[in-house]
């Protein structure tokens, strides 16, 4: 192992090391930081019942399915502002008031308008997704060089073939970022989504059942699985965009 990675686990190992001292204290203490071997317990149960699985599964999904619908509004909506000053003057205001409200102040309107169900949750999870999408968008396509543009003018291509054959392919490390921004909101939102409604699957509704359930371990493991998921999201999104980016021009 690289003498870095090793570096790279110290502060986890003493942060685990703070933890398991602090839970032997006292009871109060015993409570607030359950002991190590009580969350690989309630790990072992949890996967022995199938309950982390489906649970894991059910959030995945949401992220993805709200990720997928973020994305591709995310993309339209800021192509839309980024190539037509009419349609940015009009919708630029409203979009960017809008966003200035925290995702999960939205739930409480969301879920008067449709319940606390599996429609709410995909549309607080897409709106997460869909702000950066936009904005990353509308940047990278206003950004492109002006010798791309005027390479278009050359070659007399249609505004589609333009979008389709120069600004686009310009745009796309700019809108890969917007992706890996997206997912983090996604993933995030999704399981504050499950928080506050709690109806259905999700690692986020087996929280509040286990914070009703005073089990402790329970909400540890989950939040263990919630950190590793997301990081290894991020590490896959990331070496996927570097593969399909790899012909950029590096300096």
């Amino acid at each position: 192992m690289k003498r870095h990675n090793i570096r790279g686990l110290l502060l986890p190992l003493l942060l685990l090391g703070a933890w398991e001292y602090a839970s032997r204290q006292d009871a109060a203490g015993a409570y607030a930081f359950v002991p190590l071997a009580q969350v690989g317990s309630a790990w072992v149960e949890l996967l022995g019942s199938g309950e982390l699985l489906i649970n894991l599964w059910a959030s995945l999904v949401r992220t993805c399915t709200g990720l997928a619908v973020g994305i591709v509004g995310g993309i339209g909506l800021g192509a839309l502002m980024a190539l037509s000053a009419p349609a940015n003057r009009l919708i630029a205001p409203l979009f960017h008031a809008l966003r200035q409200v925290p995702m999960l102040g939205w739930i409480p309107l969301i879920a008067l308008w449709l319940g606390n169900g599996e429609s709410a949750k995909l549309l607080i999870v897409s709106l997460a997704a869909l702000y950066p999408m936009v904005l990353n968008t509308f940047e990278s396509l206003r950004q492109v060089e002006g010798q791309h543009r005027e390479a278009a003018r050359v070659l007399m291509l249609s505004r589609a073939q333009q979008l389709r054959l120069i600004l686009l392919p310009a745009a796309l490390p700019g809108i890969a970022a917007g992706v890996l921004q997206a997912l983090a909101f996604a993933w995030v939102t999704s399981v504050g989504s499950e928080l506050f409604l709690s109806s259905g699957a999700g690692l986020g509704s087996l929280m509040m059942t286990a914070e009703a359930g005073a089990r402790m371990e329970i909400i540890v493991v989950c939040v263990l699985c919630i950190g590793l998921c997301g990081y290894l999201m991020s590490w896959l999104c990331t070496l996927l965009s570097r593969r399909l980016l790899r012909w950029r021009p590096t300096r």
